[in-house]
């Protein structure tokens, strides 16, 4: 256990980031998976944004790497472009 009061509070607020962190990746997880589920064109297109500006957000913050966020928005893209 940490003897120091800085190391305690280290402790504490890497849990909270490491929380904050796990919810915002689940979240984002879950909006493309429902995103992949759509069939209409018209509402996946409504949808886009708001998921590519939860990837941004993801790879801005460090929770995944800049090269997996464009990989998740073009696998996006893509299905979008497929649909009818």
């Amino acid at each position: 256990m940490a003897n120091h009061k800085s190391a305690l509070k280290r402790i504490r607020s890497n849990e909270l980031k490491r929380l904050r962190n796990r919810y915002q990746h689940k979240s984002a997880r879950t909006a493309m998976k429902n995103f992949f589920e759509l069939t209409k064109k018209k509402e996946a297109q409504k949808e886009l944004p708001s998921i590519l500006s939860m990837i941004d957000k993801l790879a801005r913050n460090n929770i995944i790497h800049d090269n997996k966020a464009s990989n998740l928005k073009s696998n996006l893209t893509k299905h979008l472009a497929g649909l009818k």
